[in-house]
């Protein structure tokens, strides 16, 4: 049963088929943000442990394609979607009726990264008249412009749009600095012996905020809130278990994609747990922190980020408090 036939039954007064059963289970599918990578370990843990299947679902994780996965999750063509947090809120802010349900990370992984034996740079105000490798989105110049006004300085920078190749350029010293993600190209670095520093963004001005996203559409979680809560609530199993466990998931993760550097997959797991990335104290994995995600959003407000379909900045509502819900962690 899929979930669009989910729907006719439920239309019909059935009862869906939440516990696994021998002759059929629940399909959904669920898009990714990207290519397979460490933050979707829990997803591949829940199913491959069958934690999925004890459910009652078959999950088909669809993977990373030209369409973004919000976008996919707003059209329809999925259920479900794993996406970043200026995705969700980019999109949910210019009118897309989806709720974020979880949240991967409990801090932000991102930082500001350059070549340690550069001696022109100590702090972010240093990064004045520098050139930056990026990756052309609007997020990044509000977040470099406001770390390098957070420490004095003006924010008067080059920047050459150069995607993954910004790392290349780092390392050869073609550019200044990039932005990279602590739990995935920095451990890469490190693996290739590159030295360098970084300044972490919640040290100069900008919002530590939870990342990566799970949601689905509105009329998904009002018409099947168990079949919302069984789908969670196997991934938050899978997750915790990868928190629990991460060489064994690393290596679930690996058997399950195609990389080119499986030390990669553990060095990563490994930078995510000792950083308490997945679980920061006695806070359950997956939560979302409604104060943390309205102070982030508002930031991107502020900051010019979220702009509607003409391109002009939007307006702060007020209140996002309706853009998440995690009633289902309720038992």
């Amino acid at each position: 049963m899929t979930i669009r036939q989910a729907f006719t039954a439920a239309t019909l007064g059935l009862a869906l088929p939440l516990v696994a059963q021998a002759e059929e289970l629940t399909e959904v599918s669920l898009a990714l943000d990207w290519t397979l990578n460490t933050n979707h370990v829990g997803l591949i843990v829940a199913r491959e442990k069958g934690f999925y299947e004890e459910a009652g679902l078959s999950v088909d994780i669809l993977p990373y394609s030209d369409s973004s996965s919000t976008a996919l999750l707003a059209a329809g063509a999925a259920d479900f979607a794993y996406m970043t947090s200026l995705g969700f809120m980019s999109a949910r802010a210019g009118g897309a009726d989806i709720v974020a349900l979880w949240a991967t990370m409990q801090h932000e992984a991102g930082r500001l990264v350059y070549n340690s034996n550069n001696d022109a740079i100590a702090r972010p105000a240093d990064l004045e008249g520098k050139t930056y490798a990026g990756f052309g989105s609007a997020w990044e110049e509000a977040l470099i412009s406001t770390m390098i006004e957070a420490d004095g300085g003006t924010a008067d920078y080059d920047t050459v749009t150069l995607g993954t190749g910004a790392y290349e350029a780092l390392a050869s010293g073609a550019v200044d600095f990039t932005l990279e993600v602590a739990t995935w190209e920095g451990v890469n670095s490190d693996l290739l012996g590159r030295e360098q520093s970084h300044f972490t963004y919640a040290d100069y001005g900008v919002p530590d905020q939870q990342t990566g996203y799970i949601g689905t559409r509105s009329e998904v979680l009002e018409a099947h809130p168990e079949l919302v809560r069984a789908m969670m609530q196997a991934t938050q199993q899978g997750y915790t278990w990868a928190a629990d466990h991460p060489q064994e998931a690393a290596e679930i993760l690996i058997g399950a994609g195609d990389f080119q550097n499986p030390e990669l997959v553990r060095g990563s797991m490994e930078v995510i747990v000792d950083g308490d990335y997945l679980r920061d104290g006695d806070t359950p994995v997956g939560q979302i922190d409604p104060d943390r995600f309205a102070t982030m959003a508002r930031f991107l407000f502020d900051s010019g980020v979220l702009k509607g379909q003409g391109g002009a900045a939007l307006e702060w509502p007020g209140d996002v408090s309706d853009w998440i819900s995690q009633d289902w962690m309720a038992e």
